[in-house]
């Protein structure tokens, strides 16, 4: 009676080992095909010819029609972090730090990571969207017969838009994020503008700021790649860009969050 029940258990775990292994060599195959993409494009990069013409648009796409979304979270986002700071430093008699504070956390932390998410969520899906829909038209596959390589036209320039125009945007971020804050300080908490200011100078350095900055251009180079090349492996038809782009937008996130806390540890331990 053992030797038969057994039997009938052999199977189920059988399938659950067939299952987990097919789910590594999968995940491993998926790391040899993007490891690979990415070394394409940095070849790319460096190889003629140079799309300057390319370069350009796309950086006017992602950063110039973005500008208004950066300018208006940062200002909200200054704001009600300073009002959360300010809400906690009252009980201390500490009000003047507050302008301190948010702008450590925004150079540091929350503007090169809110500014990432907010391009990613508009021009990265739009790079995705647009290249799936290329794949899915067979348009790539026209492109590589006129001996234009896809990576070349439509990769690179986008990737290195992406690196040269979210360092600015974080940037303005920052410092419509300590506007917010200063805003919010001096009507509501009624702290001292010259005392306000001299507490940002003194304990927020350079430093900082090149710390968030170049977690934006880590950040950018992370969603410019995946976005792309999720575009890329598109298929399926309209079903298929919409799949597509709704996988590449929740993967970048995520690859951002776990490299966010790479960066933070090196950066703080160094």
């Amino acid at each position: 009676m053992s030797e038969a029940v057994s039997a009938k258990k052999l199977p189920v775990a059988v399938s659950a080992v067939e299952w987990l292994g097919r789910g590594i060599i999968g995940m491993v195959a998926e790391w040899r095909y993007f490891v690979a993409f990415v070394r394409q494009v940095g070849v790319w990069t460096v190889r003629r010819p140079h799309r300057v013409g390319l370069l350009f648009t796309h950086m006017e796409f992602i950063g110039n029609q973005s500008l208004n979304i950066i300018i208006g979270a940062g200002v909200a986002v200054g704001a009600v972090f300073g009002l959360q700071i300010g809400a906690i430093f009252v009980v201390f008699r500490a009000e003047s730090m507050m302008g301190a504070a948010t702008g450590k956390a925004l150079c540091q932390e929350l503007a090169p990571l809110i500014t990432a998410i907010l391009i990613t969520g508009r021009a990265g899906a739009a790079m995705t969207a647009e290249i799936a829909t290329m794949k899915v038209n067979e348009q790539v596959d026209a492109m590589e017969a006129m001996a234009t390589d896809p990576i070349s036209y439509l990769v690179v320039p986008r990737v290195l838009a992406s690196m040269l125009i979210m360092p600015l945007l974080c940037s303005v971020f920052i410092f419509t994020g300590v506007l917010g804050s200063f805003l919010a300080g001096t009507l509501l908490f009624h702290v001292d503008e010259g005392l306000f200011v001299q507490k940002i100078t003194t304990l927020v350095t350079s430093k900082d700021i090149w710390r968030g900055l170049s977690k934006a251009f880590v950040f950018a180079a992370i969603m410019a790649v995946i976005c792309c090349r999720y575009g890329l492996r598109a298929s399926g038809g309209a079903k298929g860009v919409g799949i597509a782009t709704t996988n590449a937008v929740v993967v970048t996130l995520l690859a951002m969050l776990a490299v966010d806390v790479v960066l933070t540890y090196f950066q703080i331990m160094w």
